[in-house]
This record gives structure tokens, C-alpha cells and sequence, in this order.
């Protein structure tokens, strides 16, 4: 009896482990190159917003809240481009409440973690490839 519980334990903790570090995985950042705002928004952005930025990405649904549709963003702010803005949430300087913490898949980390320039060309890449798309 004593051999199966001790069994028992050993089984629910193991798993337990394994389940705790299964939550805690990150996937891997895709290299792009910074001159190409089309492949850096798809490999970052798509995946929630879509790749014509609408908001209904194949993650969509599985969002708490639908992710915003990037095409209003002019329309949005009396129409005018909030490129500012835009640039200081990609680099993650500001944050959006209904995406929740930087812990999920956002990228301010990433482009924090490259050098001033580099991080600086990618997110004016992208912020030029985002005005582009408004409607």
C-alpha cells in the first residue's frame, strides 16, 4: 500500500512538472529582414490580426478580445495616422489593456533586444507598412 502511494506521488508530481513547463513554453522569434514591413507583419502581426489586418487572424478566436483591425487606425484618429502611437506599441513602450501583458506574443521585446538601429528600421518598416494598409 505504501509503495503505491509513494508511486502515486512521484506519477502526479512528475506530471505536474511537466504540465507547468509545457504553459511556460515560448515559441521561437522567426528571423525576417528588417527591410521587408510585408514578412515582419505577417510573422508578427498576422497570426491575430490577419494578413489584410482586419482582426481575424487564425489566433482570433482564441483572444479573450478580437484583436483590433489596423485598417481604421486613420479613420480611428480624425484621420490622421497615429504613427507615434503606433511606434511606441510596437516597440512596446505602450501597451493596448485588451492584449493583457507583454507576455504573450508581442514584440516590443524582440525589437527591444536588437540594437538602437536595427530596432529602429524595423519598426518604422512596420509602422509605414501599417499606414499603408489604411483604408
Amino acid at each position: 500500500m505504501m509503495k503505491r502511494m509513494l508511486v502515486a506521488v512521484v506519477v502526479l508530481t512528475v506530471s505536474a512538472g511537466a504540465a507547468q513547463a509545457q504553459t511556460v513554453k515560448k515559441a521561437p522569434i522567426k528571423p525576417t529582414a528588417a527591410s521587408d514591413a510585408g514578412k515582419m507583419f505577417d510573422t508578427y502581426c498576422a497570426v491575430c490580426h490577419g494578413k489584410d489586418g482586419k482582426g481575424a487572424g487564425p489566433a482570433a478566436k482564441a483572444l479573450a478580445k478580437a484583436p483590433a483591425d489596423l485598417t481604421k487606425l486613420t479613420a480611428r484618429n480624425g484621420g490622421t495616422f497615429p504613427d507615434v502611437h503606433v511606434r511606441r506599441y510596437i516597440e512596446g513602450l505602450d501597451e493596448v489593456a485588451a492584449h493583457g501583458s507583454r507576455d504573450m506574443p508581442m514584440w516590443g521585446d524582440l525589437f527591444r533586444s536588437l540594437n538602437r538601429d536595427t530596432a529602429q528600421i524595423r519598426v518604422a518598416a512596420l509602422a509605414e507598412y501599417l499606414k499603408s494598409m489604411q483604408q
